[in-house]
């Protein structure tokens, strides 16, 4: 059987892109969380903690071991040559880590679609899906979600807003772009339909 197509699904904080990666999982799609990775790829004795505190301190290490995200997400996007050394530390670790597990769910032969779920897919600079979806908000309504969902204030949303790509930017680089300003019902269906047509 042939391998299915390679899908990188981004967008911006608060944009949905998780939601829209659980719809295309209910359709059928195997799904890599490349958000998932990120959290295992600096797990206590990997080589990503010993590189990200060696480059920030034992002081964003929690009393457990592990990094606190929360604390590092806080230095790192109130500064944005702390966040590009960040990114140069665990981008390239994350996107070995999604190459072999891309390589684990083709080699089940089973043709289904690969989506790879990645906000950081386009800033890192990964280059090897057959289409690239994006799921884009307007800012506003980013905020509204963020604030409402996940323990960060409003500042907090607009820094992290700030740090990342436009929506213009993703629209530039997107062979499909999914508008979740509406409901989850019209979210839905937008899916369906580019599923749809994957699949035809």
């Amino acid at each position: 059987m042939t391998n299915g197509p390679l899908i990188g699904l981004t967008g911006g904080i608060g944009s949905g892109k998780s939601t829209v990666a659980t719809i295309l999982a209910d359709l059928g799609a195997h799904v890599i969380d490349a958000d998932k990775i990120g959290h295992e790829v600096y797990l206590p004795g990997t080589e990503g903690w010993e590189r990200v505190v060696g480059a920030f301190g034992r002081g964003i290490v929690a009393p457990d071991g592990t990094i606190d995200r929360k604390q590092l997400g806080a230095r790192v996007f109130a500064d944005p040559a702390a966040l590009r050394r960040l990114n140069a530390l665990v981008h390239p670790l994350i996107g070995e880590e999604i190459r072999r597990r891309i390589a684990a769910a083709r080699a089940n032969a089973d043709g289904r679609p690969i989506v790879v779920e990645a906000a950081i897919m386009l800033e890192a600079g990964w280059r090897f899906f057959d289409r690239i979806w994006v799921v884009v908000v307007e800012r506003d309504t980013a905020v509204v979600r963020c604030t409402a969902s996940r323990a960060l204030t409003r500042e907090d949303v607009e820094r992290r807003i700030d740090a990342q790509m436009s929506n213009a930017e993703r629209r530039q680089a997107a062979d499909l772009v999914i508008d979740n300003n509406g409901s989850l019902a019209e979210l839905r269906a937008q899916v369906e339909k580019a599923w749809h047509a994957l699949r035809a």
